[in-house]
């Protein structure tokens, strides 16, 4: 993204393990035929979500922002053998192209694709999660935060993408968008919840990694 130099990411990746097959394929098609494909989480982000699943070994995930799927297939990667992950997506016109990939993933069985407003959805679901991943419209994310609260249990760990918004957090307020601003609001609510534990990752567009305490 903007923030960290091209030659930084590159390195990064250099030493970073490939891409699997299927998440290549994904992230091709991604950048020929569908708009905004910087919205993919892609290879660095979507490694660093493996990891966090592998060690997590969630029974439980919850991803609001489906996009293409390939963050989705990343976290799968790494649930629980009885583990399931929901993802939450308002563009219907991507559900096919999702679903496929997540077959072809070995995955289909694992990730419930939900078409609809995650803020209608998720009050619905019936699950305490492991781990949440949010990357969705970014002014709804204060609102994600208050409605997965009670379904995270203690100790599980929240992840919310593009907080550095491609470095307008750090311009003055008035020069920043309405989606900076959103991003500055929401780590400052997080910051102020003694009920968290917080790290701002400088990964692609920023990753504010959470952890609902348990005392």
């Amino acid at each position: 993204m903007d923030v960290i130099p091209v030659t930084v990411e590159t390195f990064a990746e250099k030493y970073t393990s490939p891409e699997i097959d299927v998440l290549h394929r994904l992230n091709r098609e991604t950048y020929l035929k569908v708009e905004q494909p910087h919205m993919l989480s892609g290879h660095l982000q979507g490694q660093y979500l493996s990891m966090v699943s592998y060690m997590l070994q969630p029974r439980r995930i919850l991803e609001i922002g489906t996009y293409t799927g390939y963050s989705a297939i990343c976290l799968a990667q790494g649930l629980a053998a009885d583990g399931l992950l929901y993802t939450l997506d308002i563009n219907e016109e991507r559900e096919e192209m999702c679903k496929r990939y997540f077959q072809e993933a070995g995955l289909a069985d694992k990730i419930q694709l939900r078409i609809g407003k995650a803020a209608d959805i998720i009050p619905q679901l019936q699950e305490t999660f492991d781990l949440v991943f949010i990357d969705a419209d970014k002014q709804g994310y204060e609102q994600y935060y208050d409605l997965v609260w009670d379904k995270l249990r203690p100790g599980g760990f929240m992840l919310a993408d593009n907080v550095l918004y491609h470095g307008e957090v750090l311009q003055e307020e008035a020069q920043q968008s309405a989606n900076a601003k959103a991003m500055v609001r929401f780590c400052e609510k997080v910051a102020a919840d003694g009920r968290a534990t917080q790290l701002l990752l400088t990964i692609r567009d920023g990753l504010l990694m959470i952890r609902k305490n348990t005392y």
